[in-house]
């Protein structure tokens, strides 16, 4: 077993934060992850790994602490009164189970919060409209001074029963525009002229009052953070970096660990195409030097090199992570053990985020078992035992075949990968050439790695099968892994049909431009996918010297990337390098030299000249050896097939994470009892209350 290096000693030293001390610097930072009050056992599972992960203090994601402020329909969790306490205490339980710190995150959304549940008037730091991201048509009212006393008292309330349910740090929200502090701290939210309004120091009082009445109730037992805005970018209304430092400066002891993250959500958790890791680091340099009390901040951290080089520079005195920390939960404890190349890195991708902003179970692309260690009881570092049968067919090394390879290998089947291409990778391998997105190659290198570890794995290249060579092969179980293609007859959400199009005119799809047969001229690009790939082959378009008209029937560019918190900076972007961007508009006919597109709304067309059109619409499954293998059922006996499955794209075409998703599963699946009808999940029920009278 290799040891830890002695560069990264400096990351598992213990520290203190206030009354209470962490094992080391490794600082799972709040984060949604889309379970909240309705899966709460999965919630506390998935954070009791990361305990059993080696992470120095883990904390939930916001909770909401009192019925006048939520954020329905987002669900996060809920401590409102104390049939709140079993919920959490679990969380706090499973959070120390290894060793970690527990913190929650209290929070009051004040201007975030609509109130669809409770249906209470929202109470904000000033009267302003919902500041959501869908623009409800409600607004707050300002809170009085009798308000803010309750508001204090409420804090008081949610902090003893933290404390009820064991936990060992508060976490105070005013960051990212979703809390009260930022709120009162901030003259976008705060417009007040009486003692909480106007100066620094008086937009800064409620901060202090909240905290020594916190301190008042939970004596020296607990430890109090404040999370805050580096930066809100809003202009000269908004809560500056530099007001920020004034903050900390006129403050300086206030809490016992001060949490600075970005001003906007947006900001501070933004993709890998657009930010990079350590992104804040400016932003945080020298603010360590204001305060006695230690810092944490975040950036997507996932080179153990950074971390420590934050934490010898003075920067930072934990290295604060969520991302990261769902890619990989075990990451601190893979550091500790010297096992780096083991890692899973955060590709940045954000699709963790779109759980939270779809209110579903959150996914992560690297780490297929996030949020289903309750649910399924899969671990992320450990598989269920072997089954009766020894050998496994994969066909197919995209990140669908590469994920199951993988795990079948480490459950102990004798395992084949065939790779009808010339690399691993599949899709993985395509994309991450294209504009921004390099880091996702690192679905491709953790499994491509890994495979190289295992005595138990062959890997075939240049390698299409067919259905007489897997016949012929005799393994007990066959997997197809084949992907998908990206269809080029427009068939997507507009059209369910192929539409006209002119044999004369050059038309593409996304395969094309990533092998590198790309348009050239005035190009119109079709986007009715409505996710990144439009965004990108637009950019990509552009720095090829292509005059790019981007057409989607959405009002929005890469719509789905609202969900992913790139939307504006994808439009921003392409607006900045010249494509003209025509929203809510659709395409009925390619011409010779034209295309000719319709408005969703009314009808009316209108042509474009083109000398090119791209056409991002749906894909194709490639299943035609699965439906070869199918036609041929009356043969797997006599050649020893016991089963043959088809997963990921080649299935069904989806984002990447539900690819390596699909590839987990059905590793974890082999040689399983069959469940009929059954659930193939657990699930949380509520229970009914007594009927009124």
């Amino acid at each position: 077993m290799p040891s830890r290096d002695s560069r990264y000693n400096i990351l598992f030293e213990p520290m203190a934060i206030g009354p209470v001390t962490a094992k080391n610097r490794f600082y799972q930072v709040p984060h949604c992850n889309g379970g909240g009050y309705r899966d709460p056992s999965a919630a506390a599972a998935m954070r009791g790994v990361k305990s059993e992960g080696g992470w120095g203090v883990v904390f939930t994601e916001q909770c909401e602490m009192h019925h006048t402020s939520e954020i329905t329909p987002f669900i996060e969790l809920r401590l409102w009164d104390d049939a709140d306490i079993p919920m959490i205490a679990r969380m706090a339980e499973a959070m120390k189970s290894h060793g970690a710190l527990a913190g929650i995150q209290l929070a009051y959304s004040g201007v975030n919060g609509p109130n669809f549940y409770t249906r209470e008037v929202p109470l904000a730091v000033s009267a302003q409209p919902i500041r959501t991201f869908t623009n409800d048509p409600v607004q707050a009212r300002a809170l009085s001074k009798s308000d803010i006393r309750d508001l204090r008292r409420w804090f008081v309330n949610a902090a003893k029963r933290s404390k009820e349910a064991g936990f060992d740090l508060i976490c105070l929200y005013g960051a990212h525009g979703f809390g009260i502090f930022q709120h009162f701290l901030s003259r976008i939210t705060n417009h007040r002229g009486d003692e909480y309004g106007g100066s620094l120091e008086n937009r800064s009082r409620f901060a202090r009052e909240v905290i020594a009445d916190i301190r008042d109730a939970v004596g020296d037992t607990m430890g109090l953070t404040l999370r805050v805005s580096l930066d809100e970018t809003l202009g000269d209304l908004g809560f500056s970096n530099a007001e920020l430092r004034d903050f900390i400066a006129m403050n300086a002891d206030l809490p016992d660990l001060w949490d600075l993250a970005h001003g906007t959500w947006e900001d501070c958790s933004g993709p890998s195409r657009f930010k990079d890791e350590a992104a804040q680091e400016i932003l945080v340099q020298g603010i360590r030097d204001l305060s006695t009390r230690p810092v944490v901040g975040v950036g997507r951290f996932t080179s153990p090199d950074v971390m420590a080089r934050m934490i010898r520079s003075g920067t930072l005195d934990f290295i604060g992570c969520a991302r990261p920390s769902i890619a990989d939960p075990f990451l601190p404890r893979k550091i500790q053990e010297g096992r780096i190349e083991d890692i899973r890195e955060c590709i940045g991708c954000n699709i963790c985020i779109t759980g939270d902003m779809t209110m579903s179970p959150s996914r992560c692309t690297q780490n297929p078992t996030f949020m289903e260690e309750w649910r399924k009881g899969w671990h992320p570092e450990r598989m269920n035992a072997k089954g009766a049968s020894s050998h496994v067919l994969i066909v197919g090394a995209g990140p669908a075949g590469l994920e199951a390879a993988r795990a079948c290998a480490e459950r102990g089947y004798d395992t084949a990968l065939a790779e009808a291409g010339t690399e691993l990778g599949g899709r993985v391998a395509r994309e991450r050439t294209l504009p921004g997105l390099a880091a996702w190659g690192r679905v491709a290198d953790y499994r491509t790695y890994q495979l190289s570890q295992k005595s138990n794995i062959e890997t075939y290249l240049d390698s299409a099968l067919t259905a007489d060579h897997v016949l012929e092969f005799g393994f007990e179980h066959v997997c197809i892994a084949t992907g998908s293609k990206w269809r080029a007859d427009g068939v997507a959400r507009q059209h369910v049909v192929p539409f006209e199009i002119n044999s004369k005119m050059s038309v593409f799809t996304p395969d094309d431009l990533m092998t590198g047969h790309l348009p050239s001229g005035d190009v119109v690009l079709y986007d009715d996918d409505h996710f990144y790939m439009g965004g990108v082959l637009a950019e990509l378009l552009v720095q090829k010297g292509c005059k790019v008209t981007l057409v989607t029937t959405s009002a929005m560019v890469s719509e789905w990337t609202v969900n992913t918190l790139e939307q504006h900076e994808i439009h921003r972007r392409l607006v900045e390098m010249g494509v003209c961007i025509l929203l809510n508009r659709g395409v009925t006919a390619i011409g010779m030299d034209n295309v000719t597109t319709n408005c969703v709304f009314t009808g009316q067309t209108r042509e474009i000249p083109a000398d090119g059109v791209v056409i991002v619409g749906s894909r194709l499954p490639q299943d035609k050896l699965y439906q070869d293998l199918l036609a041929r059922q009356t043969d797997w006996a006599d050649a020893g097939i016991q089963t043959v499955k088809i997963i990921g794209d080649a299935n069904a075409p989806g984002p990447i994470a539900w690819a390596t998703y699909a590839g987990h599963g059905y590793a974890r699946s082999l040689d399983a009892a069959d469940i009929g009808d059954a659930l193939p999940f657990r699930r949380e029920v509520a229970g009914l209350s007594e009927p009124s009278s």
